[in-house]
């Protein structure tokens, strides 16, 4: 049975992503603390530069030396070259502390997706995960990498600036805060309209990346149903959206950034008028004016960067949303700490729907006894592949309970439930390493050669492995050595062997090797799995035959259950399904 539309990954709330950056700063307290204190030094030294300025004119108004001036620049430079060096190793601190908080978020990430519950995975489908861990932590590494350390200085120099431009007067204040308005509107119809823009922008792109995946992966479907057509207007519908969601967040910013640029102008121009007028009063000096218009065209930079660079903070706010959302996805069981007495696996009144209102399984019941070997058959679209997920505990029923020893197989950590039962399906992976280090993965790394080697035996490819000119050393995966799909699958099912679980449900996990090859494989895993239980689900009827029970599933139900001459007998479904695969 098939699922319904796929299931979105969650997002995380604005509140959610302050409080993940506030902890994973404050593990870093030292070296926040000092790249912090080496910015506002950087700042200090520059705003030395109006005040000398301002008193070098008043200077000149009142009368001065060459000496006097040659001691001003000389005073100047220092300052500057100050400022070069602590900018210089502020920033350096800067970009240290966001590459260890990148990997950090980055592994955060990496961790809470593995611990994904696999219903969910495969609900979601593998666009928007794929989006997640390539769009969003690119523009997130670029935010943590380059716009937050230069916000933050934006920050810290905008501040401090704006303190020493109080210092010349407090008449400076009032041309400052004609510019807030402008600013502070600007700013609030930004930022209410940004973080909704940018997630439908990011979404979007998921979408894409969905449509292209599917139409690749189902190629060979696509072409033999004739649905290029309706591909093709998938893919444009998803690019119109991702048009539509492009040209919001571009009108956003060219309404944004020119309403700003107003407030930059406004506090500079009043400054001269003001100050000038002041002067002419008496009430300042000319140095004061001076030195406060500087201050305040100093501003402009500092604000400039602050507003710039918020819109590519808004964008990295949007990717940590997404990417913490994942950490956020309920998890599909819970350990009650009950220990299982046996392995025997029942399903009691199971009922089952990937969407609600639509069961695909209707009050299932099945008990394997230890030990037994259970072949489960059918039509397509009957729903084995559904039950053999809720027998490995892959999905919770909807109601109903699939027990191990009578205990829930979603009341078992995962770790303790793959001791119990596993499943292997028709889909395999090969990662990128050599054949030893595929292997040794389901052991944690700990098995020795000749342990991996009597592993690969028993599934029927150790002569194969062992005729390659580095045998398990041999790099596969992408860039290595590419396998055959048969290979592959042969791989997969040697990490079974070596995981050991007491309960095997094999998924067609033999359906890409021929059939010759196939039945000689299960022979050689019937012998290396003698005392464990088994069910396999297949459309090959000769694992049937050599089954202890078949269980033919029909339109979500179990309708028979029984020996494979008992069911013959009867002449059912299943003797039809055999008088038929036997062309009689």
């Amino acid at each position: 049975m098939s699922a319904a539309a796929p299931t979105i990954l969650p997002v995380a709330t604005g509140a959610q992503v302050r409080r993940y950056a506030v902890r994973l700063l404050r593990k870093y307290p030292r070296a926040t603390s000092l790249a912090l204190s080496l910015h506002a030094l950087a700042a200090l030294a520059a705003l030395a530069g109006p005040r000398l300025l301002g008193d070098l004119v008043e200077d000149v108004e009142q009368g001065t030396t060459i000496g006097r001036v040659n001691t001003v620049i000389a005073v100047l430079a220092a300052f500057l070259l100050a400022q070069t060096v602590l900018t210089r190793f502020a920033r350096y601190l800067s970009f240290t502390l966001g590459e260890r908080v990148l990997a950090e978020l980055r592994e955060d990430f990496v961790q809470n997706s593995l611990a994904l519950p696999v219903g969910v995975v495969e609900s979601a489908g593998s666009g928007d995960l794929l989006t997640r861990t390539s769009r969003d932590v690119e523009q997130l590494g670029w935010s943590v990498r380059w716009a937050l350390p230069e916000w933050t200085i934006a920050v810290l120099t905008a501040a401090l600036t704006f303190v020493a431009a109080i210092a010349v007067g407090w008449w400076v204040a009032i041309p400052c805060l004609l510019g807030v308005p402008p600013l502070v509107i600007g700013l609030r119809w930004y930022l209410r309209r940004a973080k909704d823009g940018y997630l439908r922008e990011n979404a979007s792109y998921a979408a894409i990346s969905a449509s292209l995946t599917e139409t690749v992966e189902g190629a060979r479907t696509v072409e033999a149903l004739g649905l290029q057509d309706h591909r093709l207007r998938r893919v444009d519908a998803d690019i119109s959206e991702s048009f539509a969601a492009e040209r919001y967040t571009l009108f956003l910013r060219t309404v944004f950034f020119p309403s700003v640029e107003v407030a930059y102008l406004i506090p500079t121009v009043a400054t001269l008028l003001f100050g000038g007028y002041l002067y002419t009063q008496g009430a300042v000096s000319l140095g004061d004016v001076t030195a406060a218009t500087l201050y305040v065209q100093m501003l402009i930079d500092p604000v400039d960067r602050i507003v710039s660079i918020l819109d590519e903070l808004q964008v990295g706010a949007a990717s940590l949303a997404r990417l913490l959302g994942v950490a956020h996805v309920p998890d599909d069981r819970e350990a009650t700490g009950r220990r299982p007495d046996g392995e025997q696996i029942e399903a009691r009144d199971v009922r089952f729907a990937y969407s609600p209102g639509r069961d695909v399984l209707h009050s299932v019941d099945m008990s394997v006894g230890v030990g037994e070997r259970i072949a489960m058959v059918g039509p397509s679209g009957a729903g084995k592949s559904t039950l053999g997920r809720l027998l490995a505990g892959i999905h919770p029923p909807r109601t109903g309970a699939v027990t191990v020893g009578g205990v829930g197989l979603t009341e078992l950590p995962l770790a303790e439930l793959r001791g119990h039962v596993a499943l292997v399906t028709q889909e395999h992976h090969v990662f990128v390493g050599t054949l030893r280090e595929n292997l040794a993965l389901a052991v944690d790394g700990r098995a020795d050669d000749s342990r991996l080697l009597a592993a690969l035996e028993a599934v029927d490819a150790r002569e194969w492995v062992e005729a390659l000119p580095d045998g398990l050393d041999t790099v596969v995966g992408s860039g290595g050595r590419a396998l055959g799909a048969a290979q592959a699958q042969q791989l997969a099912l040697a990490r079974l062997v070596l995981a050991d679980p007491h309960t095997l449900v094999l998924d067609e996990a033999t359906s890409l090797i021929d059939p010759r090859a196939a039945r000689h494989l299960e022979r050689s895993l019937a012998a290396v799995l003698h005392g464990r239980t088994v069910i396999a689900i297949a459309h090959r009827l000769f694992s049937a035959h050599d089954a202890d029970r078949v269980a033919v599933v029909e339109n979500g139900e179990i309708t028979e259950f029984g020996t494979h001459e008992e069911l013959v007998d009867r002449s059912g479904s299943y003797a039809k399904l055999w008088s038929s695969w036997h062309g009689s």
